[in-house]
């Protein structure tokens, strides 16, 4: 008997953090589509308002790709943004040194909070969406530290200069929150908007036929 068809399902990015994320809960994205936005914050924009806004329009710039491509009708979408900020500052994707070491400055034996927007849409073209807020505490940093931290070159794009999987995990004296949030796409969230739009999890392993 023909197995039937599952979902399928199109990341709005080309971040290799999400696609792997996606990937340990048993999900293969059919096609990875990154949108170019600007991610300049808007007049007194609040980081979680930044964050959640940001995830929605790569949501919706994913969609229009997806409605001209008829090899991805059908497909549902998600997206994801991730936010750091000290306070109302939000912490640039640093591209430059100089970028990372202000950031290091700011985050060095301080508490950060970190917003990762989540937004779904579904084959019939529904929306939902989850905030997801944690917050962490870095280890008072040394200049040895951050100069080696540097000359890694790990924090390159980076929003905040770091990423928690990487070499920085050193750095996080405590995390309150979703670690898979902050490393870009808080699972427990995405499951549960694809779990209540009808996605079937864990059955990424039965073929197609």
């Amino acid at each position: 008997m023909a197995a039937v068809a599952l979902p399928r399902l199109v990341l709005a990015s080309a971040s290799p953090r999400r696609l792997a994320l996606l990937q340990q809960i048993g999900i293969e994205p059919i096609a990875l589509i990154p949108t170019d936005l600007d991610e300049t914050p808007e007049r007194n924009e609040a980081p979680r308002a930044l964050a959640a806004r940001l995830a929605s329009e790569k949501a919706v710039a994913a969609q229009a790709i997806v409605s001209r491509r008829p090899e991805l009708e059908g497909s549902f979408i998600i997206a994801a943004d991730t936010v750091v900020a000290v306070g109302r500052r939000v912490l640039p994707k640093c591209e430059i040194r100089d970028d990372v070491a202000h950031c290091l400055g700011l985050l060095s034996g301080r508490a950060h909070r970190v917003f990762t927007g989540v937004a779904m849409i579904t084959p019939s073209g529904k929306r939902r969406e989850r905030l997801v807020e944690s917050r962490l505490r870095f280890k008072r940093l040394s200049g040895r530290e951050m100069e080696r931290y540097i000359a890694s070159d790990e924090w390159r794009g980076k929003a905040g200069g770091y990423a928690i999987q990487g070499l920085a995990a050193m750095f996080v004296a405590r995390l309150v929150g979703s670690y898979t949030g902050v490393v870009g796409l808080p699972l427990h969230e995405t499951a549960a908007l694809l779990d209540g739009e009808g996605f079937p999890l864990m059955q990424s392993g039965l073929a197609d036929a």
